[in-house]
């Protein structure tokens, strides 16, 4: 059955690109790893969620997902020879066939259903007859992950057509989107006894409802109420190696933010750092008793910066 990205984020079709995200964030805090381990239901719900936003925030994709489902998601998909060919027509003159919709690369069902399997037709062999051993092609393909599990290293399990068995992939402690891990001896077999090929994966890393990553270093807001901030306390502070205590001063101002040195991440003998900015909550409008002490607050606040504000 195909999955309904829509329905996983509990939105309309027609939903902004605001309401998805809300929607992402609230499901992912939700089902989170870290608040429901070991209920693997949970775990499936959060994956899920992932790959709706991954979808649905990204304006091409969503375009494509709305008009032809999950098959025009896939890599080399060809949306104009999808068109045509569901008009009735071959834009190839005759001939043709589902391969063309995908550059060549259909695979006619297998584990992921519809016009193909991930990894194309790798697997077909094809071109002029050779002699003696030969290697046998490299497969490729995309591999998911959750932001976590790219930062923390993992190990992902890949279902390849023309092999009976899943495939266990190693994603690297630090991995970013866009890199590239091989597995080797994992691709097309080899003919006349010649050496498997390998699979080629590109790592896409699922969005965080609250982290931020750039390079090595991670960004987090850290909301904070009006009496934290003036006062000043000490929180919780979650990072890849685990919590830390962070001290906030009194007198933090919204905006302000702290620099926790090696609470990035870490990605071979290099480590980055974790920046919290605090960002102040203030209470619901129209409680008398907030208003009055807004108004306290209000006669004892030095404004003269801002009335000294020019452009000149």
């Amino acid at each position: 059955m195909a999955t309904d990205y829509y329905r996983e984020l509990g939105v309309a079709k027609g939903a902004s690109t605001d309401e998805i995200r809300r929607a992402y964030k609230k499901l992912a805090v939700k089902y989170h790893p870290d608040r429901n381990q070991g209920n693997a239901e949970a775990e499936a719900k959060f994956k899920a969620v992932n790959r709706a936003h991954e979808v649905l925030s990204d304006e091409k994709k969503r375009a494509l997902y709305d008009e032809f489902g999950e098959e025009g998601l896939r890599d080399n998909f060809r949306p104009d020879v999808a068109r045509a060919y569901r008009g009735g027509r071959s834009p190839f003159g005759g001939g043709g066939g589902l391969e063309d919709i995908f550059g060549g690369n259909a695979g006619g069902g297998g584990g992921f259903g519809g016009f193909g399997d991930l990894f194309g037709d790798v697997f077909r062999g094809g071109g002029a007859a050779q002699r003696g051993p030969a290697r046998g092609k490299d497969a490729v393909g995309d591999v998911s992950v959750d932001f976590v599990s790219a930062v923390r290293g993992a190990n992902v399990k890949v279902r390849v057509q023309g092999l009976d068995e899943e495939v266990t992939v190693r994603v690297p402690p630090g991995a970013g989107d866009g890199d590239k891990v091989r597995v080797a001896g994992r691709g097309a077999p080899g003919r006349a006894g010649g050496p498997a090929g390998d699979l080629l994966l590109t790592i896409r890393v699922q969005e965080h409802p609250f982290f931020k990553r750039e390079g090595l270093d991670l960004t987090l807001d850290l909301p904070l109420s009006v009496s934290e901030a003036y006062l000043g306390t000490k929180v919780r502070v979650p990072t890849p190696h685990g919590d830390v205590s962070l001290k906030v001063p009194a007198g933090a101002r919204s905006g302000q933010q702290v620099r926790l040195r090696g609470k990035g991440v870490k990605r071979q003998n290099k480590i980055g750092d974790l920046f919290v900015r605090f960002l102040i909550q203030l209470p619901p409008p129209g409680d008398p008793s907030v208003e009055r002490a807004a108004a306290i607050i209000g006669e004892l606040t030095d404004m003269s910066e801002r009335e000294a504000l020019k452009f000149e």
